[in-house]
């Protein structure tokens, strides 16, 4: 049923648009041979109404890896520089949490590891139809520019934060994870959650060996649910993990992971002396800073779409 959903979603706003040109060529050809030139604006309204919803249905053709309809998880960290990143990190994961608000994602955070003026750290599951096909393309480095808050002498100042998307994985797909590969440890959760979160071993935090990978989760007042939690991203960073390692002798696939290694950011966000948001793989760039800032950013999601289809 779910896939049979999926189908409808993508084929019926296909067949109605297709409908509603058919219908507006024939108004077209009508208000030629009656040449009213009132009703001819009203058609050339009407077309730019359609060929906007044609390039926003099109983006959904541009997403049909294996997992891309599915949900995903958003984890960020911060990079050098002490309390100007974290602020930055925290900064960049509002951003997302605004973003997928505008798209009526549904967003549950499952770890966070708080520092002075923001975030070292934090991880987020976002469910939706695709939510993973359009934020795939945002791991990578990010990286600010500004006037610093926290400089008493008001320079300017540099900061990175790494975005890392990995697909929420359904039974569907086939994820092999042998216990004796695991090292499960527990702990009392910090931060804020009560007495029974701080006072309990409800934290739960899965190690792969073979691999090194780490998922942890310690939201939640019960330690059955964090490891439900803990082992939904353990799976959807194996299956990235697993994905990347059968594309490395693509060589396109190898160009992408150096530009997205720490150090070669993907995008740009400059506050002073300027403002510009500016994307190094499809160049791509906004002057509205704010607005990015406030979940706006359909434009470089959808550019890199375009782009990877090319």
């Amino acid at each position: 049923m779910s896939d049979l959903k999926g189908l409808k979603n993508r084929y019926l706003p296909w067949k109605e648009l297709r409908a509603e040109v058919d219908d507006l060529e024939a108004l077209y050809e009508l208000a030629v041979e009656a040449k009213d030139e009132r009703e001819s604006a009203g058609i050339e309204s009407a077309w730019k109404d359609l060929s906007a919803r044609y390039e926003k249905q099109n983006i959904f053709e541009l997403m049909g890896g294996e997992v891309d309809r599915n949900g995903c998880f958003l984890t960020v960290h911060s990079g050098a520089g002490g309390t100007e990143a974290c602020d930055w990190s925290q900064m960049l994961y509002r951003m997302y949490l605004r973003w997928a608000e505008r798209k009526g994602f549904a967003v549950e955070e499952v770890d966070r590891l708080e520092a002075e003026g923001g975030i070292k750290s934090a991880t987020c599951k976002i469910e939706g139809d695709y939510a993973y096909g359009y934020l795939k393309g945002e791991s990578g480095v990010h990286r600010l520019v500004r006037i610093s808050p926290f400089d008493a002498n008001a320079r300017r100042h540099t900061s990175f934060a790494s975005v890392y998307i990995f697909p929420v994985v359904d039974d569907s797909v086939e994820v092999e994870i042998r216990p004796e590969d695991l090292r499960v440890d527990t702990y009392r959760s910090g931060g804020a959650g009560g007495q029974h979160v701080n006072k309990t071993d409800s934290a739960v935090r899965f190690t792969h060996l073979p691999t090194g990978i780490v998922a942890a989760c310690q939201n939640e007042r019960s330690q059955i649910k964090n490891r439900a939690i803990a082992m939904d991203m353990l799976r959807a960073r194996l299956y990235e993990y697993y994905r990347q390692e059968k594309e490395k002798e693509n060589e396109r696939f190898a160009q992408e992971k150096k530009d997205i290694s720490w150090g070669n950011q993907i995008r740009s966000y400059v506050f002073q002396p300027y403002t510009m948001v500016k994307d190094y793989r499809t160049k791509a760039e906004v002057g509205n800073i704010q607005a990015v800032m406030d979940g706006d950013i359909d434009l470089f999601i959808e550019e890199y779409l375009q782009k990877c289809s090319r």
